[in-house]
C-alpha cells in the first residue's frame, strides 16, 4: 500500500498563518529536547520529506508510536485542524524520499497509509497511549492520517 491522501474537512481547529519561520525554530528546538525523552506520551522523531512544490528537502518533528517490527506509527492531525499538515502531502508526492530521525539515528522508511480495521485497530491504541489524539479528532470531521514508517534496509 502506498501513501492515499483522504479528502479535507470541512471545519477544524485554525492554523495562524505567516509563521513559518517561527514553527521550523520551534519544531527543531522541541526535537532537541524530546529526542530521548517522552512527549505526550509518546515519542519523538524528526521527519525528513521532499516538499511536494519545492522539491526541496523539509524537516518537521512528530511524535510516534511503536508498531509492529521497527515501524512506527504517527499521525496527521495538525492539532485538528481542518487539513492535513504539509509534510503529509509531501510524502504522499515523494515516498520513496522519506527518512526518520530517532535519537541519534537517520534512516531511510516507507510510509504507507493505514486504511479500516488496520488504522481501527491502531488508532484505539495510540489514543490509549495519547488521549491528546483523541481530542484532536473531534476538532474536525476529516479522518487524520495514521502512517507506518517502515525502515528500509
Amino acid at each position: 500500500m502506498s501513501v492515499v491522501i483522504a479528502p479535507r474537512g470541512t471545519h477544524g481547529q485554525k492554523m495562524p498563518r505567516g509563521m513559518g519561520g517561527i514553527f521550523s525554530f520551534v519544531n527543531r528546538l522541541m526535537f532537541l529536547i524530546f529526542k530521548n525523552r517522552k512527549f505526550q506520551n509518546a515519542n519523538m522523531l524528526q521527519l525528513t520529506t521532499v516538499g511536494a512544490k519545492s522539491g526541496q528537502r523539509r524537516q518537521t518533528t512528530v511524535v510516534y508510536f511503536s508498531d509492529r517490527a521497527n515501524s512506527m506509527l504517527i499521525v496527521g492531525s495538525a492539532g485538528g485542524a481542518v487539513q492535513h499538515p504539509a509534510w503529509f502531502f509531501n510524502i504522499a508526492k515523494h515516498p520513496d524520499q522519506v527518512w526518520a530521525r530517532v535519537g541519534d539515528r537517520t534512516f531511510r522508511v516507507r510510509p504507507e497509509t493505514l486504511s479500516g480495521s488496520e488504522r481501527a485497530e491502531a488508532w484505539q491504541r495510540i489514543t490509549t497511549q495519547s488521549p491528546v489524539f483523541a481530542g484532536y479528532e473531534t476538532k474536525t470531521d476529516r479522518e487524520l492520517p495514521v502512517i507506518r514508517l517502515t525502515p528500509i534496509a
